[in-house]
């Protein structure tokens, strides 16, 4: 969560957000997790929304990015809680 903020701060929204783009930088307990594959990223300003077109990995998506809406930030959040939904349960919502 702390990489998808920082991206956040800074303006990027990851669009793909799932664990196969969350990597561990070692093996050694505690290692960090990096965020990869920034190839759907894209810049927003603020709190920017608009449609910036369909993209990500399906049951990772935003109800917004299916309904084609404007979308920002949160479509990363959605992700994130479905990432952690699996880590609780052993499957997807």
């Amino acid at each position: 969560l702390e990489s998808v903020n920082h991206c956040h701060q800074n303006g990027v929204v990851h669009r793909d957000l799932k664990p196969e783009n969350l990597l561990l930088a070692s093996k050694q307990k505690g290692a960090a997790v990096k965020l990869a594959d920034f190839g759907l990223a894209i810049e927003v300003q603020g709190e920017q929304q608009a449609w910036f077109g369909f993209a990500g990995t399906p049951g990772y998506l935003s109800p917004e990015v299916l309904k084609k809406e404007p979308y920002g930030k949160p479509v990363d959040i959605w992700a994130c809680g479905v990432i952690l939904y699996i880590l609780l349960v052993g499957y997807p919502p």
